[in-house]
């Protein structure tokens, strides 16, 4: 999840890496997969309730649905045969699966090679960064012992739900505080949330359970849909066809590091909403209360993370442009002969600006009318139209970056070498430091020297 978001954030899904988006993204829920098929495997209470769990939401899916359920359980729930299948799919089937498209992962990062920042020497035409061999490979080697050893270590030491106290599994009890593992919390907080009342509905015979249906499968649905297909959404929407091997900084890109903030803050909320009575019961709340706390963030909180995360976003760009064009504050107050007091600034050095500098502008992508010249109605303007609209979303609030012409312009006015210039000319005429007034008898032409501090 963490490496996905890295990728998401930097750009660094898009062309030619997309298949490679697609292949990270199915072994994300391959691992959500092997995680649930294994903290099943017991069949005590906890897990037995997550299989519930999963039964409902299949049997929620309209017209499917009760097939779905006895597809997978080889009948009523639970029956007898779902244990078998779980294991067969935990150590054989996703394992399996996860080796295969780890490979191709690997390989389509060989065949496309690593995306690097944008800093001076760096391209689209080449590679720099450490060598897979033997830096990377010393690095991994490390990192892949010390993950067998805290595994060993809690193998020998610690105890995970013990079937003796927890089972084995009963329909018939619904524990209190029963939670699934973090990676299915957001599941179970979007089904705490979601109100029953008034949310089933029977149509043509069919019972339409929205309470179950909504937070199991379309919510969840959605997500990873709009997940798997943002290269190829983003890619329609700004026309941008090209090859990039240069990751982007997440603020040069304000509505996709806000659109991937919001989408963590749903995620966070739907988390913590999973646990609403550990909550309640620990510091004494009303679990009502609670639930409707969340549900007010679960509607107010991506929205207003979008809205902050891309104003911070604007606001680091409009930074690095004053930097870029003015350089960083010294401190240093500088008097001139004229009277003006101006801040001597130091430029910024070649890597420091271009780290600054080396991002396209983006604009919104230009409508054309919607009939030619000879009055004809253009084909494919609807879709133009949605398209322009969309872009405008991405780009219509942007912060130009800093052209050659502006900062030649910058350099010239030179407030930071002209300044410096006449700070040194200061101190070799005598001057002194603003704030300091000149005592009597020492007026005259001498005061209207330029002063540095």
């Amino acid at each position: 999840v963490t490496h996905m978001m890295r990728v998401f954030f930097t750009g660094a899904f898009r062309k030619p890496r997309e298949i490679n988006w697609l292949v990270g993204f199915t072994l994300m829920l391959l691992g959500l997969a092997a995680g649930f098929s294994g903290y099943s495997l017991p069949d005590d209470v906890l897990s037995g309730n997550g299989l519930r769990i999963a039964d409902g939401v299949a049997k929620s899916i309209p017209i499917v649905g009760s097939y779905l359920s006895y597809f997978l359980f080889g009948g009523e729930f639970p029956g007898d045969a779902i244990i078998p299948r779980l294991y067969a799919v935990h150590i054989l089937l996703v394992p399996g699966l996860i080796l295969a498209l780890v490979g191709l992962h690997i390989f389509f990062v060989v065949l496309h090679k690593h995306t690097h920042y944008g800093l001076p020497g760096r391209t689209n035409r080449n590679v720099v960064g450490q060598p897979f061999f033997p830096l990377y490979v010393a690095k991994a080697g490390g990192f892949f012992f010390i993950v067998f050893a805290v595994l060993a270590l809690m193998g020998a030491t610690m105890t995970i739900n013990p079937v003796w106290n927890y089972g084995p599994y009963d329909p018939s009890p619904v524990s209190a505080g029963a939670q699934p593992d973090w990676y299915m919390l957001f599941l179970e907080g979007a089904l705490r949330l979601m109100p029953g009342q008034g949310t089933e509905w029977v149509i043509g015979g069919y019972t339409l359970s929205l309470n179950i249906l909504v937070p199991g499968a379309i919510i969840p649905g959605a997500l990873f849909t709009v997940l798997a297909l943002w290269p190829f959404i983003e890619a329609w929407i700004t026309g941008d066809r090209r090859e990039h091997h240069i990751a982007e900084r997440p603020r040069n890109h304000p509505f996709r590091t806000a659109f991937g903030v919001s989408l963590l803050t749903a995620f966070i909320v739907l988390v913590l909403a999973g646990s609403n009575d550990i909550l309640a019961t620990h510091f004494g709340l009303s679990i009502n209360a609670v639930t409707w706390a969340f549900r007010v963030l679960f509607l107010v909180g991506p929205p207003l993370a979008f809205w902050v995360t891309k104003r911070v976003c604007l606001g680091l760009q409009r930074k690095d442009r004053e930097l870029v064009l003015h350089g960083h504050e010294t401190g240093r107050i500088v008097r001139f002969a004229s009277g003006e007091y101006v801040e001597v600034h130091r430029p910024l050095d070649e890597y420091e600006r271009w780290v600054r500098v080396a991002h396209e502008p983006r604009r919104p992508v230009p409508l054309l009318p919607a009939y030619d010249e000879r009055g004809v109605r253009r084909k494919g303007y609807r879709k133009d139209a949605i398209r322009h609209r969309l872009s405008r979303l991405f780009y219509e609030d942007r912060v130009e970056p800093v052209t050659p012409a502006e900062l030649a312009a910058a350099q010239a006015h030179g407030h930071d070498e002209v300044g410096a210039a006449d700070a040194g000319a200061a101190v070799e005429a005598g001057g002194q430091p603003v704030g300091a007034l000149p005592t009597s008898g020492q007026g005259g032409s001498g005061a209207a020297d330029a002063h540095d501090a």
